[in-house]
């Protein structure tokens, strides 16, 4: 049997633009592996999870006794021990959770040192 003299040409095309449209794809098309989705969607999912759980932790801190007292003690506290301290409060512990979210913790910090007192 004999193959035509165009085939070999034809092959080479074929292998060269399916490369040329996946470097095109991943480089500028925004096409990502499903792994790096996966990344992507459960740093967002965390983001949000933050955004929601860190000013019911404000809140949870400005509904203590003698909240302003304690603000004033916490605006005070070394910076490193900022998250420790609200994380052993229980503040950034989400409802139904037995362990912190350190995440919200230093959210929560961070928010706690511009209100005022």
């Amino acid at each position: 049997m004999r193959i035509p003299q165009w085939v070999t040409p034809a092959s080479w095309g074929v292998v060269v633009g399916a490369l040329g449209i996946m470097i095109i794809g991943f480089s500028w098309g925004g096409w990502v592996l499903g792994s790096t989705a996966e990344k992507i969607a459960r740093e967002q999912a965390d983001s949000a999870v933050v955004a929601v759980l860190t000013p019911l932790c404000v809140v949870s801190f400005m509904e203590q006794a003698e909240a302003a007292t304690k603000l004033t003690e916490f605006q005070k506290t070394a910076s490193w021990q900022q998250s420790q301290v609200i994380e052993k409060g229980g503040w950034a512990t989400a409802p139904g959770s037995t362990t912190p979210n350190s995440a919200v913790a230093r959210a929560c910090a961070a928010q706690l040192l511009k209100t005022k007192a």
